[in-house]
């Protein structure tokens, strides 16, 4: 792949200073007058590399667009990268390479090391699912000689910006008997797709004078599914649900028992001339999990075993047996001692195993919007194409100093680039998975990268950001005891 961006601007770029990889460390900005974006002094084959790694991303999440669809996706790289289904006998040996899948909805990657896994673990965790409508039990209805779906919101949405967009239908029906019906329609060319009406200009009088959470409420987030009536002309519910039943062999029933989401049908895109942002549904937080497989994808033999550990429900606080608050790592950590120890295991080594353990929790966060700069206090707000954020939320909620103090010199001694954020104080923030780790008594920093239009049907990443946390992860994985 060569670099495909305004010419222009490489020449600019090059001309700024020639380099070999990607930026240097003093391009983080420690303060105000050593400050400097991330792009400055890149030569044309740290552009290559970066727009090819932001080539495959796009690639990637164009396809998964859910939990369900990304495991399906992870598991594929998980074969073209030597990763093995981890058993219970699988050798604990160093170097040895597994992924292990959480009831189709979260996966983790892990690289064996050389030291003894009570040593600790390096693990990176992000989330796989994003904002999004899905279906309620039972969606189908007609109304005005159209048929639509009820819907449900996961994770932060404003309701405004899902109107009069094409959506794509996704998931999974299970049926009474065991088996599952995969449903993917609206990401094809050839597909239909759902779109959720809005009043026109024309019509909405006495509605412009409303505030916007007021015109368009969540309950009124239903899409348009159908249009023709059945034989008897009066019911477009039945001729929908027959469509379904002859499609797919599922009843009105059924779809009790399924995950259906409503997610953006729009495919990841180069934004601006210089093709130096990616536009895309779902980068908060597939970019962070994306960034995190390939960095282990790269491993051989690390000195600490590494895993990349990616789950689901972070939008709707970290729920169910897929998400964080889940039992299921320490049960993941205490599976991988068993097999190391045998009949030697014992609880004591679980939790010993913990505590030496380091974590990442890398999530996206809101970076300086150019039309509504104010939002952030300036001097500790995140900028896109400025490198990853370490997270400094202050009130508790931070890593300890010493372990910041850690993170600051494994990224100076990669060339990793970096900025601090903290969120305006009283009138803004957010949550990532990390507090759940740090209950379990590993250590937990959270780190990010700026993307503006978070939560939206359509965010807007920096590629050299994209590949910056990339870089970051990787480094972190190759950190010794």
């Amino acid at each position: 792949m060569k670099f495909k961006g305004f010419k222009g601007a490489l020449v600019v770029m090059i001309g700024l200073g020639q380099m070999t990889g990607l930026s240097m460390a003093q391009t983080a900005c420690q303060d105000d007058l050593n400050c400097k974006s991330s792009w400055v002094g890149q030569d044309s084959k740290a552009m290559n590399r970066l727009f090819a790694f932001a080539d495959d991303y796009k690639a990637f999440i164009a396809k998964a667009r859910t939990e369900l669809s990304f495991v399906e996706e992870a598991i594929k790289f998980a074969g073209k990268y030597n990763f093995k289904p981890l058993k219970s006998n699988s050798p604990m040996t160093a170097g040895a390479r597994y992924y292990e899948v959480n009831r189709d909805r979260a996966i983790s990657f892990i690289v064996i090391g050389k030291a003894p896994l009570d040593k600790g673990i390096n693990v990176i965790g992000a989330h796989i699912d994003s904002p999004r409508l899905e279906l309620k039990g039972r969606p189908l209805y007609s109304n005005g000689e159209f048929a639509l779906f009820q819907t449900n919101f996961h994770g932060g949405i404003k309701n405004y910006q899902w109107t009069n967009i094409p959506l794509a239908l996704m998931g999974r029906v299970d049926k009474k008997d065991g088996t599952t019906v995969a449903i993917n329609v609206g990401l094809n060319p050839d597909d239909p797709v759902f779109v959720i009406a809005d009043l026109s200009p024309h019509t909405d009088r006495g509605y412009g004078d409303k505030k916007v959470k007021a015109i368009i409420k969540k309950e009124d987030l239903d899409p348009i599914v159908g249009h023709i009536p059945n034989i008897s002309g009066n019911n477009v519910g039945a001729r929908v649900m027959a469509y379904l039943t002859a499609t797919y062999g599922i009843s009105r029933a059924d779809l009790v028992s399924a995950e259906l989401a409503l997610v953006p049908a729009y495919a990841p895109r180069d934004l601006g001339f210089d093709r130096g942002l990616i536009a895309a549904y779902g980068q908060d937080d597939r970019l962070a999990s994306y960034a995190a497989m390939r960095a282990i994808s790269g491993l051989k033999a690390p000195q600490k075993t590494a895993m990349a550990y990616l789950v689901d429900n972070e939008e709707v606080g970290n729920r169910n047996n897929t998400g964080a608050k889940s039992a299921y790592f320490s049960s993941f950590v205490a599976g991988l001692l068993s097999r190391k120890l045998g009949t030697d295991y014992r609880e004591v080594a679980l939790k010993q195993t913990l505590r030496n353990s380091k974590m990442v929790s890398i999530d996206v966060n809101p970076g300086i919007n150019p039309k509504n700069p104010g939002v952030w206090e300036a001097g500790n707000a995140p900028k896109l194409g400025y490198g990853v954020n370490i997270k400094l939320y202050g009130q508790g909620n931070s890593a300890n100093s010493e372990y910041i103090a850690w993170t600051r010199n494994y990224l100076d001694k990669a060339n990793v680039p970096w900025q601090t954020t903290t969120y305006k104080v009283g009138v803004a923030g957010g949550g990532t998975i990390g507090g759940e780790f740090s209950r379990q008594d590993m250590e937990v920093i959270d780190l990010g990268v700026p993307v503006l239009s978070i939560h939206t049907p359509y965010s807007i990443s920096s590629k050299i950001d994209l590949y910056s946390l990339y870089r970051a992860s990787r480094a972190f994985f190759n950190t010794g005891l």
